[in-house]
């Protein structure tokens, strides 16, 4: 039951109904219980594993108000981690000594991080410990977040489920508004890239030069567009409830340098790393281990550490260690050039700001290529067909040839029938030149705020609602073709 399916729509109608109407003492647990049900419909035989990382969390948290806080904090940040790189690289040791891989329960990645953020904010003090094992849980285990995140800050999150909660008119609007522009995401952009991309990956040796680089920029735009939608979602369940949760994007594609790119790109995640990897290793005193020699890591060594992590925690295999790599190498890259010719002015040439987020996107877009590789099905794909695809942006850019398998890709992945390829290709144009609209909007227009406050300022604010609705029915009937995504989101399997 994904967030984009129409049973999904019937539970959340059914859970805000009867959430919305019951007693405060009464709203947290049975949205608990509601959260379990959606858990146990996605993956019945990991609900066990979920709710023990809950029971953990919350004994561990109990415990940093005892004697014994910094045993309680490592304890629980050390257990957490283990049970998360058990769950995440166990099958790299499958078939030796005849160990069979165990499978990783649905966004134990995103649960596990909250968990860590909440016992290391407790410890600090900057939120309270939790009492209660139901909201501690709730925290956790929210349905809205619990497979594909946004990850939440318990600080921010854990005293509105202490709140009383009632069907508000104008938060529902704005979750509607949400929902709408996240479902468009979703289901008629997301979706319909799809359906080229699962074409060209697996075949890109049969594939020209501009296949293969359409290829690449349609993916970097499918996981662009399925991420941030399926969070929108997220936040408009959220609203519809009562509660607020973060912001995940925020038009990234417009950053000028990855330093912009990362403040703007899975926000959470990346304001997650900052605060509890790279703060900690800038900080951390090393006079007592190097005698003195060195106080501070560098920062150079910080940056890398948490782009080779970040590479490392989307999974173990080369590609992803490579896309890790990348991204360390761009963000080294920007500092060596600003202390070599000096930070760029913040005034710059229009022409200077469209070349440096061409830039951006084009290196984001060959990191993509790695990060698709490695998504693919264990055993299909390898490093090699990433730096293999790369390769075939060489050849084959004879123009015939193009247009003969811009045709023949979406003939073969979509219905075989010449008037579906052309409707397939201005759909997704039309679907695209809306999509990318809306976020230069938002980044120009206003500045960046939430996407709902964005979409009701808009002057012809009707036409597009209706653009929407149009387009997301259109994308749930080509669906029907089956290619739709039946998964929980492109990054749940993380």
């Amino acid at each position: 039951m994904s967030l984009q399916s129409f049973g999904f729509f019937g539970f959340l109608l059914v859970v805000a109904a009867v959430y919305l109407h019951l007693p405060r003492r009464v709203q947290s647990p049975f949205l608990l219980a509601a959260s379990w049900v959606f858990y146990a419909l996605a993956m019945p035989s990991m609900l066990g594993v979920t709710i023990a990382i809950a029971v953990f969390t919350w004994l561990c948290g109990r415990a940093l108000a005892g004697p014994h806080k910094t045993a309680a904090l490592r304890v629980g940040v050390v257990g957490l981690l283990g049970i998360l790189a058990f769950f995440k690289y166990n099958g790299a040791f499958a078939g030796l000594a005849g160990w069979q891989a165990v499978a990783m329960p649905l966004g134990i990645s995103f649960y596990s991080f909250a968990a860590i953020a909440y016992l290391i904010d407790a410890a600090r003090g900057d939120c309270e410990v939790e009492p209660s094992f139901i909201r501690c849980a709730l925290f956790l285990n929210f349905f809205a977040t619990v497979t594909q995140g946004p990850i939440c800050r318990a600080g921010a999150l854990l005293p509105q489920f202490r709140q009383e909660h009632r069907f508000d008119a104008a938060r529902t609007v704005r979750g509607l508004r949400l929902m709408a522009l996240g479902l468009f995401k979703l289901v008629a952009v997301s979706d319909v890239l799809g359906v080229l991309v699962d074409e060209v990956f697996p075949h890109y040796q049969n594939y020209g030069g501009p296949m293969l680089l359409l290829g690449a920029v349609a993916y970097t735009l499918q996981l662009y567009f399925n991420f941030s939608g399926y969070s929108e979602v997220a936040r408009a369940v959220g609203l519809f409830l009562g509660l607020e949760l973060p912001e995940n994007f925020k038009t990234p594609f417009f950053a000028t340098n990855f330093s912009g790119f990362w403040s703007r790109w899975h926000i959470s995640f990346s304001s997650w790393l900052q605060d509890y990897l790279f703060m900690p290793l800038a900080w951390a005193d090393l006079s007592g281990v190097t005698r003195g020699r060195l106080q501070r890591l560098p920062a150079e060594v910080c940056v890398f550490t948490v782009f080779f992590v970040s590479g490392f925690w989307h999974g173990n295999t080369l590609p992803f260690v490579v896309w890790g790599l990348l991204q360390a190498c761009y963000r080294l890259g920007e500092e060596l050039l600003h202390r070599r010719f000096g930070k760029p002015k913040k005034k710059a040439p229009a022409r200077v700001v469209r070349a440096k987020r061409a830039v951006v996107f084009a290196l984001w877009t060959v990191s993509m290529v790695f990060f698709r590789v490695g998504s693919a099905p264990a055993g299909t794909l390898t490093v090699g067909d990433a730096f293999g695809y790369l390769a075939g942006w060489f050849r084959g850019w004879a123009p015939a040839r193009f247009a003969g398998e811009l045709y023949s890709a979406v003939y073969t992945a979509f219905y075989a029938n010449t008037l579906m390829v052309a409707a397939y290709y201005v759909f997704l144009a039309a679907v695209l030149v809306l999509a990318f609209y809306l976020d230069t909007r938002r980044a120009f227009t206003y500045k960046n705020k939430p996407s709902e406050i964005a979409l009701a300022g808009e002057k012809h604010r009707w036409a597009v609602y209706y653009l929407l609705v149009i387009f997301l029915l259109a994308g749930y009937i080509m669906q029907s073709g089956g290619f739709g995504n039946a998964g929980f989101g492109m990054y749940a399997g993380f």
